[in-house]
């Protein structure tokens, strides 16, 4: 028989194997979902700006359809001043109070068939009233 070979022979210069930590794959996953977390977060902020950019505002446009009216049509602007006022009527009880004001004496300029134009003293509550609007 030949002799069998044993492989438990000691070593004396050579050291056993040892586990090393290797944490450099984690490092980089970490990085990786950090990145990214701010990639999706910074796209959220854009996304967020630019949807409050582009909103249609009711208020702003009802403020500029006002301060555009055409006041030389009574009846028409009577109309319209009731309708885009009523907007901006729940801003204050100073508001409420002058759009009630303001709607009496819009009365006689509607549901007419015919209407003189505006007196000077509506035309000084309508200009008020606009000077009293905040957008």
């Amino acid at each position: 028989m030949a002799q069998e070979q044993s492989f438990d022979i000691p070593l004396h210069d050579i050291k056993t194997i040892v586990d090393v930590q290797e944490y450099s794959l984690y490092y980089l996953l970490g990085s990786a979902f950090f990145a990214l977390l701010l990639l999706f977060g910074f796209g959220y902020l854009i996304y967020v700006w630019y949807k409050k950019r582009n909103r249609f505002n009711l208020k702003k446009e009802h403020y500029r359809l006002l301060h555009t009216l055409d006041l030389s049509d009574a009846k028409s602007a009577a109309y319209a001043i009731t309708h885009y006022g009523a907007t901006f009527k729940e801003d204050s009880p100073r508001h409420q109070e002058m759009y009630q004001n303001l709607i009496s004496r819009l009365e006689v300029y509607k549901y007419k068939k015919s209407v003189a134009p505006f007196d000077g003293e509506t035309l000084g509550y309508i200009e008020l009233y606009k000077g009293m609007i905040d957008v």
